[in-house]
């Protein structure tokens, strides 16, 4: 299927932690129960539409193994958005943002728009985070903040929604640079004829503008 834009997305956080099952249930809305550690990268794709744009989300989904972070890391380039993603029954995936947000912020565009995910929300019965710990660091952090559940989809889609809404961000922020730029180009342009109006009325005189 053909698209006006491509957006690029990219999943991280300890290994575990329902990354791999997030992206699915964001591509193809279903749960797999059992599955393999994610080797490097994946990635999955969905198409949205903005202002009658067929647009593409590209979603990449990263090992959380210490052994690829260097791997990882390269696939910040570009990013529109990360999905920050934790374990809410695991305390040491929670411990472990900040590692996770230091590298983000580090080798991402310092706009990409981050947003924490407490996943596993179904297992509220078995809880080592509370969801107050996990808004309490996205506000200190400046994240956007969601629980959620890969296994019963719960949230997901607003997670959905969200990746959504920065697409347009994105699209805001083309159009005002691109008018910026084009009023100082305006500017230049007719204050070099006001500058050779200038020095050709007072050539004789000695006067410059």
């Amino acid at each position: 299927m053909s698209y006006a834009y491509l957006f690029k997305y990219i999943i991280i956080g300890d290994t575990g932690v329902g990354k791999s099952c997030l992206l699915l249930q964001f591509t193809d809305k279903r749960f797999q129960p059992v599955h393999d550690l994610t080797i490097g990268v994946e990635f999955g794709a969905r198409m949205i539409t903005i202002d009658n744009k067929p647009i593409k989300l590209q979603i990449w989904d990263t090992a959380g193994q210490e052994s690829f972070r260097s791997i990882t890391r390269s696939y910040y380039r570009g990013a529109a958005g990360a999905l920050l993603v934790y374990d809410i029954t695991r305390r040491e995936t929670f411990n472990h943002l900040a590692s996770w947000l230091e590298d983000a912020r580090q080798h991402a565009n310092a706009n990409m728009t981050i947003m924490l995910i407490g996943n596993k929300s179904d297992l509220a019965h078995r809880r080592a985070v509370t969801t107050e710990e996990g808004e309490q660091f996205a506000k200190e952090h400046g994240l956007i903040f969601m629980e959620a559940s890969a296994k019963t989809a719960q949230n997901v889609e607003e997670v959905s929604s969200t990746l959504h809404y920065t697409p347009q961000l994105s699209f805001d922020s083309y159009y005002m640079l691109y008018y910026y730029q084009l009023f100082y180009r305006v500017l230049w342009y007719y204050a070099g004829i006001y500058k050779n109006c200038c020095n050709h009325i007072h050539k004789d005189s000695g006067w410059s503008f």
